[in-house]
C-alpha cells in the first residue's frame, strides 16, 4: 500500500508537572478549604460573572492549586479579577468556599510573591485604605495613590488632564463624602486585623 492519503502527525512533548504538595497544604491551611475535593465539575466557572476577564478560569485554577503549581497560580490574574460575589461557593457541590480560596491567594501574593500582580496588589491596598479612612471609596484619593505608587509622578502628570476633566464634569469629588457609619467601618477593619 502506498502512503498516499495517510496523514503523519507530529509528536509534541508533554510538559512534566512537578506538584508542590507543601504549598497546596499551606493554601488549604490558610483558607480552611480542601482544594483537592474539587472534581472539576466546572460549576464555579459556568456561574462566575467575571470568568470572561480571567486568564485562568476558576475550575482550572482549583486544579492547578490541587497540583500545587505555585508559580502558575500566583501568575494568574484570576484571584485579582474575582468579584468575591460567592457564586462559585454557592454552586460548588462539594462545599468548597472558592471565594475564600481566592481571598487567601490575594493575601499570599501581596508580599511580592508575584511581580506581575504588583499593580493589582497596589490597587487592592489603595481601595481598602480609602474605605478604611472614609467608610466608602473616595475615587480621587484612591486613583491618585494608586497612580503614584504604580507609575510615579510621571504617571500622575499623564493622568492630570483626564482627572481635571472628570472634576469639571462632576464625575469625581474633590473631597470624600461624609458617611454616618465611618466608626463602624473602622471597627470592622480593626477586628479583621486582630483576627
Amino acid at each position: 500500500m502506498s502512503g498516499a492519503g495517510v496523514k503523519m502527525t507530529e509528536t509534541v512533548a508533554v510538559p512534566v508537572v512537578v506538584p508542590n504538595s507543601a504549598w497546596r497544604r499551606e493554601v488549604e491551611k490558610r483558607s480552611g478549604q480542601k482544594v483537592t475535593a474539587c472534581y472539576q465539575c466546572e460549576k464555579c466557572t459556568n456561574g462566575c460573572p467575571a470568568a470572561f476577564a480571567m486568564d485562568t478560569v476558576p475550575h482550572r485554577l482549583m486544579r492547578q492549586l490541587a497540583l500545587g503549581l505555585e508559580s502558575e497560580v500566583l501568575a494568574a490574574n484570576t484571584f485579582w479579577v474575582c468579584a468575591s460575589c460567592e457564586t462559585c461557593t454557592t454552586r460548588c457541590p462539594n462545599g468548597i468556599d472558592i471565594a475564600h480560596v481566592m481571598d487567601t491567594l490575594r493575601q499570599l501574593s501581596l508580599p511580592g510573591a508575584n511581580p506581575a500582580a504588583k499593580n493589582a496588589a497596589i490597587l487592592n491596598s489603595e481601595f481598602l485604605g480609602s474605605i478604611r479612612r472614609h467608610g466608602r471609596v473616595h475615587e480621587l484619593e484612591m486613583v491618585t495613590g494608586y497612580t503614584l505608587k504604580s507609575e510615579g509622578i510621571a504617571g500622575l502628570l499623564r493622568q492630570t488632564g483626564v482627572g481635571l476633566g472628570m472634576l469639571r464634569k462632576g464625575k469625581l469629588k474633590l473631597l470624600p463624602s461624609k458617611l454616618r457609619g465611618v466608626k463602624q467601618v473602622k471597627g470592622i477593619f480593626r477586628r479583621v486585623v486582630k483576627g
